[in-house]
């Protein structure tokens, strides 16, 4: 399944986070070497880069310059994702640091530096929140074609980042490929398909069996083959792709999937939609209620028909890698 990089050298930064891990991991089985542009040199351990160069924080005036030598394709996969606190006043100008700002500054390292193709790794919630499946939200799967509707800070710092990024190339010459991903899973994931993962191994009866959705998904090796294919094709410069696996699955399909790769039964009870709102609602997770019984679906056409991209992992290989991962941590494989 990998792809051929011998004589590429090619950074990554965040590449000790979980898809950077996966995306080193890529390149290493392609005969390329990996350059993990990191914070500091404490990342050495969490990946398996030999060659680490340490930014220091990510902001709008890193030196990304000295760390780019060598390097032909640059990944960009470090980004704050997360609000740290919910007390921050403004929490947009903190992403917008990150996301943004320390993108550009990359972009204008790598035309400096002669790198010849930066992959941007942004979110499809530059696109939004929900597709239209069962009713409610944008009409059909999201493409690259449609408008950007970002509906919180993240989203909106990714959409700021991509335009800043087709500025420096169009005034540089540098090459730019964005990859638009929704939710990633795969070993080692966290976050909440982590918690997920720990409900359905213990068996907790969930109240999720009356939801008709579907969610696209893509597998962290999935993610990492079409981000090394958007550094090297000769038609990803300038493009924005979505991407995705094979298949789109409901929250119940998703619970079920999981609950065969961990060798359990799915345990799930039907309470209608409209009182999982209210009750998530009254205890403060209307987001998380909203993920799970709503619809985001994406086209991966333009990267199956430009790219000639086609997932090389299945669903169920990455969701029994990931259960393998998951079980080894609790010291029951």
């Amino acid at each position: 399944m990998f792809r051929d990089l011998a004589g590429e050298t090619i950074g990554v930064t965040g590449a000790n986070g979980f898809v950077g891990r996966a995306v080193v991991a890529a390149i290493l089985g392609g005969g390329g070497t990996p350059v993990a542009l990191v914070r500091d040199e404490r990342a050495a351990a969490l990946t398996d880069a030999r060659d680490i160069r340490a930014v220091g924080d990510i902001d709008g005036s890193t030196q990304w310059l000295p760390h780019l030598r060598g390097c032909s394709i640059v990944i960009h996969l470090a980004a704050r994702v997360h609000v740290m606190a919910e007390s921050e006043a403004d929490p947009l100008s903190a992403f917008l640091r990150v996301n943004r700002d320390g993108s550009r500054k990359l972009a204008e390292d790598c035309a400096e530096a002669g790198v010849h193709r930066l992959v941007f790794a942004s979110s499809v919630k530059v696109n939004g929140e929900e597709t239209g499946y069962g009713g409610g939200g944008h009409a059909a799967p999201f493409t690259e074609a449609d408008d950007p509707a970002p509906q919180d800070a993240y989203g909106q710092s990714k959409w700021e980042a991509e335009k800043a990024l087709f500025e420096i190339a169009a005034n540089t010459g540098l090459d730019v490929s964005i990859v638009r991903p929704p939710l990633v899973y795969g070993p080692g994931v966290g976050g909440n398909m982590h918690r997920l993962l720990a409900l359905v191994h213990k068996g907790i009866p969930l109240p999720l069996a009356a939801i008709d959705n579907r969610r696209s998904l893509i597998g962290v090796r999935n993610l990492a083959d079409l981000l090394i294919l958007a550094g090297q094709h000769p038609r990803a410069g300038g493009r924005v792709f979505l991407a995705r696996d094979r298949l789109d699955l409901s929250t119940p399909d998703l619970i079920r999937a999981l609950a065969r790769a961990l060798g359990t039964r799915a345990r799930l009870f039907p309470v209608p939609v409209s009182l999982l709102r209210f009750a998530g609602k009254l205890v403060g997770r209307s987001a998380e209620i909203n993920r799970l019984s709503t619809s985001l679906q994406v086209s991966i056409d333009a990267a199956e028909n430009e790219l000639g991209w086609v997932p090389p992992v299945t669903e169920a290989m990455e969701f029994e890698a990931m259960a393998r991962v998951y079980l080894k941590g609790r010291g029951t494989v």
